[in-house]
């Protein structure tokens, strides 16, 4: 599904994979809302709306249709309908042709309880939200205490009420609707080998890491960026006198560990992914455009990783990264388009304040496409070299010098463009790729 284009004309049929109440629009707009935006909520409630009056399946529409009654480009929709996958909240199946035709399946939220005890969508809320706000969330959800204590329990059972008799043979239909929601997806997780291989076996019960408990931790290890390693010592100290893993403590010591290394600070979550209206359409086959091609298919966290040859970014460069992605609201392509330029002109160096100070130019040039970010720094560096080239005093040109290299990056080449990538450069590339994504 990924990197494909999609056109106003390609057709869509929404199907209700769930029975929705009151209560689910309210924990739409007062939970999800906060992490998947106003457009992904209003994208939820149209398909909605685009079903039939049994609320089933809707007639087919296109995608200009969403356009026009949203009131959206086509590729923001894109992105809405992205984030509601990605929280479990839609399935989406493609079937290619002349004109492509998806299939939509809506189902519901998880209840506020489900929510609010999630390791991955409660901490993100809270973040997004501030400690006032999400506690008034919580509030707004918690069931009166009510003291029962000099009270007596005289509810009817349901064999005090009926009694079974002999009737007519009943085959059960399978297919009636019913509430149905669907699970968070993440592709990447644990090593449960190695974690489980350095735990003694009789510290251990044999039922302990059974699926609940893996899911938790390879949730957990996602929002807090713990790795395998990370998570041992964690497992271990949560693990009780009957060898299992205590899921509060667990949650607890990932949560603290993780404000121990960030300064107190709870981690968030971003649209990671170049948005596909901001690229560069394929079809050119020059250095430059495979160049162009690889800022913009990898993450920022997947590009520092390949320039630490394979190895783990340090806490401090990959809280840089995030404060450009979150903060100054960069979008991922430019992220890695920055961190290429300085790495290159700054002695393989992440400074700081020199980052920042870019960013904030950019910021404020709206550069938001990768090809905007590399004519930038292409103009940039011209003027350093030139301001190094001019009668300056000597102690300023020194200065200068110090900060940065002579050497430029490859695509300042203008070249690139014309030339075609060779059968060794286009292998190579691909293989960086692959290895990356």
């Amino acid at each position: 599904m990924k990197n494909l284009t999609i056109l106003p004309a390609d057709t869509y049929i929404v199907i209700n994979k769930t029975i929705l109440n009151d209560s689910d629009h309210k924990i739409i707009n007062m939970l999800y809302q906060p992490i998947i935006g106003f457009a992904a909520t209003s994208l939820y409630h149209t398909l909605i709306d685009d079903l039939d009056k049994l609320q089933l399946m809707s007639e087919e529409l296109t995608h200009h249709h969403l356009m026009a009654t949203m009131q959206l480009r086509l590729e923001d929709i894109v992105i809405a309908r992205e984030k509601l996958e990605a929280v479990g909240l839609l399935k989406s199946y493609l079937k290619k042709g002349n004109v492509n035709h998806y299939v939509y399946l809506l189902y519901s939220p998880i209840s506020a309880y489900d929510f609010f005890h999630h390791p991955i969508l409660n901490i993100v809320l809270y973040n997004n939200l501030g400690k006032k706000e999400y506690e008034r969330l919580l509030d707004y959800y918690k069931i009166p205490k009510i003291n029962l204590r000099d009270y007596e329990d005289v509810t009817s059972s349901f064999d005090d009420i009926f009694t079974s008799v002999t009737g007519t043979v009943l085959e059960i239909d399978t297919d009636i609707t019913r509430r149905d929601s669907n699970n968070i997806l993440l592709n990447k997780g644990i090593d449960f080998n190695l974690l489980i291989s350095s735990i003694p076996e009789k510290n251990v019960s044999e039922k302990c890491f059974n699926k609940e408990i893996r899911e938790l931790i390879n949730a957990l290890s996602f929002t807090y960026n713990l790795n395998t390693l990370d998570m041992q010592g964690l497992v271990r100290n949560a693990l009780n006198e009957k060898g299992m893993i205590d899921k509060t403590l667990l949650r607890k010591s990932c949560r603290d560990y993780y404000q121990f290394e960030n300064s107190g600070n709870l981690p968030t979550l971003i649209y990671q992914r170049q948005p596909d209206y901001l690229k560069k359409p394929q079809g050119d086959n020059s250095k430059w455009a495979k160049m162009v091609y690889t800022f913009e298919n990898l993450n920022p966290y997947q590009f520092l990783k390949a320039k630490y040859k394979g190895a783990e970014p340090t806490d401090r460069d990959k809280r840089l990264i995030e404060k450009l992605l979150i903060e100054q609201k960069l979008n991922p392509g430019v992220v890695n388009v920055l961190i290429a330029y300085v790495l290159k002109i700054n002695h393989e160096q992440l400074k700081k304040s020199y980052v920042e100070t870019i960013a904030g130019q950019w910021k404020r040039l709206n550069i938001e496409t990768v090809e905007e970010a590399m004519r930038i720094t292409e103009k940039e560096h011209k003027k350093i070299k030139k301001m190094m080239g001019s009668k300056t005093t000597s102690s300023k040109r020194k200065q200068v010098e110090s900060s940065f290299v002579q050497e430029t990056p490859i695509w300042f080449n203008q070249n690139l463009e014309k030339e075609e990538l060779s059968e060794q450069d286009e292998k190579e590339l691909d293989s960086i790729l692959k290895e990356l994504v």
